[in-house]
């Protein structure tokens, strides 16, 4: 069986301290303020990071060694013709010399690259991992209000952004950095202040104007990023509820909705390349004017007699070494800013605030009995639609208890409430007298099992989505679980067996079957707290009377919540949770309710009814 990998080390490594446990990064708003961010994650390979500084400065030493043995090697075959030494000179010291220079810059520029490069791929993916473990820390509120397809770029782009970031310092903007400084020096001790400063103003020049046209750029890259996110977003919209637009004959309804941002991306494309253009062309002048003057003063000086043409050589060369890496460094500081844009969305993703947290002094639940009450609960998804109105019941420990009511009574709240996807607004949900707000979330959730109203299933094979209930689990157990859900006959018939893919959501099985697959995986976790909600909708009767008594079965000795539409699923549960409008209007066995003659009593009659004219 394929499963998920083990946590590693990367995930188990400290990460910076946040007020509600995670870090809470907020968006940077320049690029030194996105490496503040990233040291400390660099810092913990600062060993590491040390080493390939070290070899990036050897490097440099080495490459600006090159042209000072040539000048060397040019001076000392500079003869007059007719020189009875012409033949007899060879500097076989300084051809070694620049040989073994040229080597060196090679050496220490891979060395440098294989000392860091893991320390870069490895920030990226611990900030990626960090990413998404907020993510799923995150309110199930978040989760409704933000679109994935939109989400699952920013990670993308923000960690592909980190990666590139740290390899940028660390590969061009460091080096060109060292190798200009020691141009400078080299030029200002060697020959006139007038090559130290002509270099030293183009440079000014050079980074000035890229900086501030860079700038301008920005906002057309922030631009693309937006659009990119919005037709990512639609077309995997469109993608996976495929057969809604199938349904309703929308292909080119949706075509038109991704091509519209398609058009909005590519005018921002097109600006951001025409700006682009300005750029190069303003760089080029200035390293262009800033090699002219300086080969022009070299030329001077070789016919006053004050340089040799040995110097004119040096000149020439330390331009060319310092044209390439300068050329390079618009081109970088560019790719900088717009790595800092691409991680905007994903510090941001890493500030949002946890509107579910688990309490400083939260301890792991403790399941003694697993008597589950409700007391005087109060909630609303929004402040002005309240759906709980001071909901009290108990599900006493090993019994069942069904809460039955209209759509939008509240009935499927209550499991979202049990689960801590939201905090109620009024009263408290205590298991064992815990609280569950006094408890760690990973604890509550690992004591409750829960069979949804609207299953989704992972993209991968029957086997993985039955055994996510317990990672881990042999195939024994799976097979155990599976038959326990009557679904391991239907597995076992098919081709590839446990090894079917299920498809994006399941969408290749049936509705009952993906039933049963939930099922099988919620038996499979066995925990002490089961939540059916609406567990046997998708099924015919058939396949509910079998799987109910499997249900009952699961249940013995478990405290069970049951959200039923169906009433006959539940005529034997210990006590009947009556909702309407988010108050308990009634309670009571089977019965007890039927003598009553109330609103569950119409409800039965209702549905009995129903029943005899499918009979019929």
């Amino acid at each position: 069986m394929r499963r998920a990998p083990e946590s590693v080390a990367i995930a188990q490594m400290p990460l910076p301290a946040a007020t509600d446990g995670r870090p809470a990064v907020p968006a940077p708003s320049d690029g030194l303020g996105t490496i503040r961010k990233l040291l400390p994650y660099v810092w913990q390979w600062r060993w590491r990071v040390l080493l390939a500084l070290a070899c990036l400065v050897a490097a440099k030493l080495a490459n600006v060694g090159v042209p000072l043995v040539l000048k060397a090697l040019v001076d000392a075959l500079d003869l007059k013709p007719g020189d009875p030494r012409a033949l007899l000179v060879v500097p076989v010291s300084l051809i070694l010399a620049y040989g073994a220079l040229r080597v060196s810059v090679t050496l220490f520029t891979e060395l440098r690259e294989f000392l860091f490069y893991p320390v870069a791929a490895r920030v990226a993916r611990r900030v990626a991992l960090q990413t998404f473990e907020h993510l799923l820390a995150l309110s199930l509120r978040f989760h409704l209000e933000r679109q994935t397809g939109g989400v699952s770029r920013d990670i993308e782009r923000g960690s592909r952004a980190i990666h590139s970031l740290l390899n940028y310092f660390i590969y061009n903007i460091l080096p060109t950095l060292v190798e200009i400084s020691l141009v400078i020096a080299l030029l200002a001790t060697k020959f006139d202040a007038w090559f130290a400063g002509i270099t030293l103003t183009a440079l000014v020049g050079y980074i000035a104007y890229t900086v501030s046209v860079t700038e301008w750029r920005t906002h057309f890259r922030r631009a693309m990023n937006e659009q990119d996110s919005k037709a990512n977003t639609r077309a995997v919209d469109a993608l996976i509820n495929y057969e809604t637009v199938k349904y309703f004959n929308n292909e080119r309804f949706e075509e038109g909705r991704y091509d519209e941002n398609l058009y909005r991306l590519e005018r921002a494309s097109v600006k951001s390349q025409t700006s682009l253009s300005v750029l190069n062309l303003g760089q080029s002048l200035i390293i262009a004017a800033a090699v002219t003057l300086l080969v022009w003063r070299a030329t001077l000086g070789v016919v006053d007699g004050r340089l040799t043409l040995g110097d004119l050589v040096l000149v020439n060369a330390l331009m060319i070494q310092l044209y390439i890496p300068l050329n390079f460094l618009g081109v970088i500081y560019r790719e900088i800013k717009q790595s800092t844009v691409d991680m905007e969305k994903m510090f941001a993703l890493l500030g949002q605030h946890r509107e579910i947290a688990d309490a400083p002094d939260a301890r792991p639940l403790i399941v003694r009995e697993g008597t589950l009450r409700f007391e005087g609960v109060s909630f609303s998804y929004n402040p002005d639609r309240p759906i709980l109105h001071d909901v009290s019941f108990e599900v006493p420990a090993g019994k069942t208890v069904a809460v039955v009511g209209a759509s939008g009574a509240g009935k499927s709240t209550l499991a979202r409430l049990l689960y801590r996807f939201y905090d109620v607004n009024g009263g408290r949900i205590s298991i064992d007298g815990q609280d569950i707000r006094t408890v760690t979330q990973a604890s509550l959730r690992a004591s409750i099992g829960i069979v949804p109203q609207d299953t989704v299933l992972f993209n991968d094979t029957v086997e993985y989505n039955i055994a996510y209930g317990r990672p881990g689990a042999d195939r024994a157990a799976v097979e155990g679980a599976a038959k326990a859900a009557h679904i391991h006959a239907f597995i076992a018939s098919t081709p590839q067996g446990y090894d079917t893919m299920v498809g994006e959501r399941g969408l290749k099985l049936s509705g009952g079957e993906k039933q049963r697959v939930a099922i099988a995986r919620t038996l499979l976790k066995n925990p002490p707290i089961l939540i059916f909600d609406e567990a046997t909708s998708a099924l015919d009767s058939a396949n509910e009377r079998a799987i109910q008594a499997e249900l009952r079965s699961a249940a013995q000795g478990k405290t069970a919540l049951v959200i039923a539409h169906r009433l006959s699923t539940i005529v034997d549960a210990h006590e009947i949770v009556v909702l309407e409008q988010g108050r308990v209007i009634e309670r009571g066995s089977h019965p007890v309710l039927l003598a009553r003659g109330g609103r569950y009593a119409s409800m039965w009659q209702l549905q009995q009814a129903r029943a005899d004219e499918q009979a019929h």
